[in-house]
């Protein structure tokens, strides 16, 4: 499925990037692999999924225009183990895909079912737009099963601790509880909040 790089082998110019969580992750594993892959040279950071700021991935951006910028005819490829290294949801990897278009920039994934080098500017743009839907689709999927879970842990009396937070899972499940009639006390009681924050976030008043 991935498209084969015209030109000599090893024409192109490889930039390596390598992101893992700072928390029970470890980076080794991805240096090697992309030193396995002959990259020039290997951005890497460790850095949480929720800071939304990667600058090391915009270092290798930088460097891989500045070489495009520098000559034009050169054929330079991000290369990263997994997708997930480079995008964390559809909006991430729609945005990816606009700068690697806007750079002619080409992508390498090392694993998974689409290992191989893309394109964005030729039949790669379709491989972006389907990772893209299917990163919305597994999201509403997570969304579903989050909400499936909590209304099953309430019917059994798993309460858990009381979170200081209503998350907009657990709030669309009290809304769908009080729109079928549940009193307010009984929702709060099985989401393990209080009555006074779920009267604040439902719009209710006392």
């Amino acid at each position: 499925m991935a498209q084969a790089l015209e030109g000599k082998p090893g024409a192109a110019i490889r930039l390596g990037y390598a992101r893992c969580s700072t928390v029970g992750q470890e980076l080794q594993s991805q240096l090697d692999a992309l030193a396995g892959a002959q990259c020039t040279r290997v951005f890497s950071e460790k850095i949480s999924t929720r800071v939304k700021e990667r600058p090391e991935l915009e270092k290798a951006l930088t460097l891989a225009r500045e070489i495009r910028q520098a000559a034009p005819g050169q054929a330079v490829i991000l290369t990263v183990v997994e997708m997930k290294r480079l995008a964390r949801n559809a909006a991430e990897l729609m945005s990816l895909s606009a700068t690697l278009q806007a750079d002619g920039i080409q992508l390498e994934l090392l694993s998974g079912p689409l290992t191989g080098v893309y394109d964005p500017n030729g039949a790669g743009a379709i491989v972006f737009a389907v990772l893209a839907i299917s990163a919305e689709v597994e999201r509403e999927g997570i969304r579903e099963k989050t909400l499936e879970g909590l209304d099953a842990a309430a019917r059994e009396g798993n309460h858990g601790g009381r979170p200081t937070v209503v998350d907009d899972d657990k709030l669309a499940a009290a809304r769908a509880r009080h729109a079928k009639g549940e009193s307010v006390t009984a929702i709060a009681k099985a989401l393990g909040i209080s009555r006074a924050t779920l009267y604040r976030h439902i719009g209710e008043s006392a």
